[in-house]
């Protein structure tokens, strides 16, 4: 799944899950139906306001590196620490949500790769399309966590992607009256667009237009 292919599949509100890919309309959470929202960022539209920019400066001592994805013994370490750390279920590692398995990579995935000095601090991982990226994950050591390292994570992927002159970044989807996915509409919201699977229309992001669309999905059930 690569290349122009997996433009195409993005932009249908699939995503990647292990070697497979897949799209869903709501989550079942504490027995209740939560819509969900695909998101992309129409990379052409972004520019960075205030905190954004402030994030970068806070940031700016420590090196950033994009490269294709290698899953090194560093990587699982630092992933090991983020996950003993987070106050929800993450994935079981790196190899499981990447490949599940699979001795053969489908995708053209790539990583940034975040360093304080010598030491790694964080990864995000993402895969590469002829015309977009899509990120896969984000993790970092709980002890850069004052640093925003998650979200200085989407700044870059954003930056390298404009550098690659890619049209789209797909972050993934946010949740209805579930704000913990909200964080993937800080790098600019006024460049985000929203997927109505009714129409296959990509709209400009709003709450109004998410709540309307989560009504149509909890008509439709």
């Amino acid at each position: 799944m690569r290349g122009s292919e997996l433009d195409l599949y993005l932009s249908l509100g699939y995503f990647r899950m292990h070697q497979d890919i897949f799209t869903c309309r709501y989550l079942i959470y504490d027995n209740t139906i939560l819509p969900v929202h695909w998101l992309r960022f129409d990379l052409a539209n972004v520019e960075f306001g205030s905190k954004q920019r402030a994030l970068l400066r806070r940031n700016a001592p420590f090196s950033v590196v994009a490269k294709p994805f290698a899953l090194t013994n560093e990587v699982r370490a630092l992933y090991n620490r983020y996950r003993n750390a987070v106050d929800f279920e993450a994935p079981e590692s790196v190899e499981f949500w990447l490949m599940s398995g699979s001795p053969y990579n489908a995708f053209d995935t790539y990583s940034v790769e975040v360093r304080d000095g010598d030491h790694l601090i964080a990864v995000g991982i993402f895969d590469h399309g002829a015309e977009s990226i899509a990120g896969i994950m984000n993790f970092y050591d709980p002890e850069y966590r004052r640093h925003s390292l998650g979200k200085f994570l989407m700044l870059q992927k954003i930056i390298y992607a404009r550098q690659q002159q890619k049209l789209y970044y797909y972050p993934g989807y946010l949740v209805s009256n579930y704000p913990k996915f909200d964080y993937k509409l800080f790098p600019c919201e006024e460049a985000t667009e929203v997927f109505d699977d009714n129409t296959g229309q990509w709209l400009p992001f709003s709450w109004e237009t998410v709540n309307a669309l989560a009504a149509d999905i909890l008509d439709d059930r």
